[in-house]
């Protein structure tokens, strides 16, 4: 493993480095105006919910690296303490990146990106029509993390009104993650798109997993079984039993005779098999039998 001391090397391989390891990151595509009303529109991957009560964004404009200078989202929450979170998917990926070039103080990114400015009900930045979740937003804080190149400086915003586009809704308004289809950024030129890339874990909140300490030593100590094939092993509250595994392997052999006489690695990968499907159940059965 190569090792690094932050202090050693330049501002911008740290960057890279940070960005590229420290992903895919959400993208907060943020609306402000300055004190004038003049819109402005900026992509920040330094950015994630941190509460719910009070509902807590935080993103981060970094001071330029090259020239240690300011964007202008920072300065005009400066002067306005408000903006808009817009979340970014995949229809308007390209319009985002569009959007992040430096143009010019008073030039509207909303026009150049081809957006379409959409009135907020409560703070004066505009919304960004196209986008499928946006959050009106007060600033809380805004709090600088140095004064050199490459600095962040958080923004505390506090959401005080939400608006989800109705076609990315279930029938009971929970969010569809398929059809919200985010994307998040990550090292270089790199994005993610998450739908592509959607995959379920229970949650062992509602339900007390046994743990890895917990499993037998013959699965514990397979050379077979992954780290992660005995996470998902140690997630259930208790391990069949006999008769559990029993009325299994009943059914199982009538499809599956040899399944008999399998060695404990053939068994091993037969359950991590099912283990790659989410059959946690089946798997501890095989690995029991």
């Amino acid at each position: 493993m190569t090792s690094f001391d932050p202090n050693t090397l330049e501002t911008k391989k740290v960057h890279s480095y940070l960005l590229s390891a420290v992903a895919p990151r959400p993208i907060a595509f943020a609306s402000t105006v300055d004190a004038q009303g003049k819109p402005n529109l900026s992509p920040f991957s330094f950015f994630n919910v941190f509460s719910a009560n009070p509902p807590i964004m935080v993103f981060s404009p970094s001071r330029r690296v090259r020239d240690n200078t300011v964007k202008h989202t920072l300065l005009n929450a400066e002067a306005t303490k408000e903006v808009v979170i817009n979340v970014v998917n995949y229809n308007i990926v390209h319009q985002m990146s569009l959007s992040s070039t430096e143009y010019a103080q008073g030039v509207n990114e909303f026009e150049k990106a081809g957006l379409t400015m959409l009135k907020s009900d409560i703070v004066k930045p505009y919304r960004v029509a196209e986008s499928p979740v946006q959050f009106e937003c007060k600033v809380n804080e805004i709090i600088p993390l140095g004064e050199h190149g490459g600095a962040g400086n958080l923004i505390i915003c506090e959401v005080v009104k939400f608006h989800i586009n109705d076609e990315v809704l279930n029938e009971d308004l929970t969010i569809n993650q398929e059809k919200l289809d985010l994307v998040s950024r990550a090292g270089g030129n790199y994005y993610s798109r998450a739908k592509i890339g959607f995959f379920q874990i229970p949650k062992p909140l509602s339900t007390l997993g046994i743990g890895v300490d917990k499993l037998p030593d013959e699965i514990k100590k397979s050379t077979v079984l992954t780290g992660n094939d005995l996470g998902m092993l140690a997630n259930v509250e208790r391990i069949p039993s006999q008769a559990q595994v029993e009325a299994f392997m009943t059914d199982k052999l009538r499809r599956y005779p040899n399944l008999k006489n399998a060695t404990r690695v053939e068994k091993h990968k037969l359950a991590q098999n099912y283990l790659s499907y989410g059959d946690v159940e089946s798997a501890w059965n095989i690995l029991l039998s």
